[in-house]
């Protein structure tokens, strides 16, 4: 068996940016490429910080995944247990699930959230593991959940910039959340109470771009805020932790992403073809691979393919990779295919044509 190598650089032609020097007022921040999970900007990332009510990302998550949007919740007595920011809804009365999200997210209510955590885990304590279990999950490895709203008088969540940004790329994923998170204003009614409840997330009034995120605070751990942004083809997740200025932190980390990164589609799986590459079939890749990228990286981009020199193989064979660098560091690996053409031909017609070669 032996190995051709193609290796190739992809240079970009990229307009002019607006370059500027970034700096934040927070404790801790990140700012995120949801789609690639790629670092743009970053200060103490792991440093495990109280997280106040940006918890309720998690619990909407949970809540989501778990549930039905249109199920009718009783409010139970969990709820004479909540204090601070609340929707102020009631023992006995009744909402559905997906309204109480909308508290949950918009006016950040500790009510809304002991009441999902209850009905959603059964008791509150359970509803806590199944958030833990949900961080380990995605990948939130110094992350620690004692509660669903996110006070810290007796209870505590810990978390860092890093895994918060994670968990907001996951949760965008999601439609619901992503839905609830960007809307402004949001009424509904319950038959004993009708509720208006606007987006505490100033960012989304503030910022153009803005699509979405969560608030928090407590004294103890300070202003604390994710959200996220749109343009062009990039998708960002920000994140604060302690921070007085998070909203001008937030504009000026997405100001300093959009300015300076664009997006690339650097694998296409839908026209993926080398020039000599051995085999007669066709040969393909099964995922496509895009990356930001500022302007000075393009010139750094390598993208290696490595064919393998095979003389017996069949369809959907193994037959090379394609990896791609960025400052001798690999950010992709993908695995190449051949795809072997079928001989439409029946068995009459085969020995027809073997007949045929013969007398020739």
């Amino acid at each position: 068996m032996k190995k051709l190598f193609f290796s190739f650089i992809i240079l970009f032609l990229i307009s002019s940016t607006n370059v500027f020097a970034l700096s934040t007022t927070a404790s801790s921040a990140i700012l995120m490429d949801m789609d690639s999970g790629r670092i743009l900007y970053q200060k103490d990332i792991h440093h495990e910080r109280l997280v106040a009510s940006i918890t309720k990302i998690m619990t909407a998550v949970v809540a989501i995944e778990n549930g039905n949007l249109d199920d009718i919740v009783t409010v139970g007595e969990e709820v004479l247990t909540m204090y601070g920011s609340n929707i102020y809804i009631q023992l006995g009365e009744k909402m559905t699930l997906k309204d109480l999200l909308y508290g949950l997210l918009l006016r950040s209510g500790n009510d809304a959230a002991i009441v999902i955590g209850t009905y959603i885990g059964g008791t509150h304590e359970k509803f806590v593991e199944m958030m833990n279990k949900k961080a380990k999950e995605i990948g939130m490895l110094n992350t620690t959940y004692q509660n669903c709203h996110g006070l810290d008088e007796q209870t505590q969540n810990y978390s860092t910039a890093y895994d918060m940004a994670i968990l907001s790329s996951y949760a965008n994923k999601l439609d619901v959340y992503r839905e609830i998170s960007g809307t402004k204003k949001w009424e509904t009614s319950t038959g004993e109470k009708s509720y208006i409840w606007h987006n505490r997330n100033k960012l989304l009034s503030m910022y153009e771009f803005a699509t979405g995120g969560k608030t928090g605070y407590t004294p103890k751990a300070g202003r604390t805020l994710v959200t996220t942004a749109t343009k062009d083809n990039l998708n960002l997740t920000a994140v604060t932790l302690n921070d007085p200025n998070e909203y001008v932190s937030h504009e000026n980390m997405y100001e300093y992403g959009f300015n300076n990164y664009q997006y690339h589609l650097i694998i296409d799986k839908n026209n993926f073809d080398i020039d000599d590459n051995f085999y007669k079939e066709e040969i393909y890749v099964k995922e496509s691979f895009s990356y930001p990228l500022t302007e000075s990286e393009s010139q750094k981009l390598s993208v290696v393919v490595e064919i393998l020199k095979l003389k017996k193989y069949k369809n959907n064979d193994k037959v090379g990779e394609v990896i791609v660098t960025l400052k001798d560091e690999e950010i992709f690996r993908e695995t190449i295919f051949v795809k072997v053409k079928k001989d439409k031909k029946n068995i009459i017609e085969r020995i027809k044509d073997f007949i045929k070669s013969i007398f020739r």
